[in-house]
């Protein structure tokens, strides 16, 4: 199995990122955001979180017309796995390949704190692991986490089985408690949530790394 992590001008998590894939068993490459084609045989794209390009227009807006996005619109288009972690998650958002905004915390403040999830779909490689109802504790770190979409989408997302993660003690205003959202074909997972920060007990617990096993344990099965 392949994953490519990308890197773009303020990233602060990719090595995080990287680690938690290697740790499921992924060979993994890095990918710099000037780059203008993904390595070969990859089974997955991993945006990290951070500050890329220093949040500036709207957090991952530059992020997401850098050379190598466009790459990696197509390997989503094709079927690929992409998975996006707080700042990969805005990127995935102005990209399109998921729907819907994030806009500043409702109480206009920096957070961060583990928070407590419930999966509420495990139709996607990432939480089949984790079962429906579970639940997972996840690190944030975000000003800019607040999910809001218009109701038509949200109608769609909720029939389409297509809410990852829940909140169970929203620190955002997200509307729904939505703390991660899936594509059509459940293969693009964007979410505010660490789960790379909850991957050893030194972190104070290892709930993401279902996250990253359950991924490898279904492309193995495939």
């Amino acid at each position: 199995m392949r994953a490519a992590v990308i890197t773009f001008p303020g990233s602060n998590c990719d090595r995080d990122l990287a680690v938690a894939f290697e740790k499921a068993g992924f060979e993994v490459l890095r990918v710099w955001h000037k780059d203008t084609a993904l390595p070969e045989r990859l089974d997955v794209v991993g945006l990290p979180g951070g500050f890329s390009f220093g949040d500036y227009l709207r957090c991952g807006a530059i992020a997401a017309n850098a050379p190598i996005c466009r790459e990696i619109i197509g390997f989503a288009q094709r079927g690929g796995h992409v998975l996006g972690i707080c700042n990969g998650f805005q990127i995935l958002l102005e990209t399109g390949l998921l729907p819907g905004a994030l806009m500043r915390n409702a109480n206009l403040y920096f957070i961060c704190k583990p928070v407590e999830l419930r999966v509420e779909s495990a139709a996607s490689p990432y939480t089949a692991g984790y079962g429906k109802g579970a639940g997972v504790t996840f690190p944030i770190a975000h000003h800019d986490g607040n999910y809001q979409a218009d109701p038509d989408t949200l109608a769609q997302l909720e029939a389409e089985d297509r809410i990852a993660l829940r909140y169970l003690d929203n620190p955002n205003g997200s509307v729904g408690d939505i703390a991660g959202i899936l594509s059509r074909n459940h293969r693009v997972l964007g979410l505010m949530p660490h789960p790379e920060r909850a991957l050893e007990p030194i972190h104070g617990n290892t709930d993401g790394y279902g996250l990253f096993a359950s991924l490898a344990g279904a492309l193995v099965a495939v």
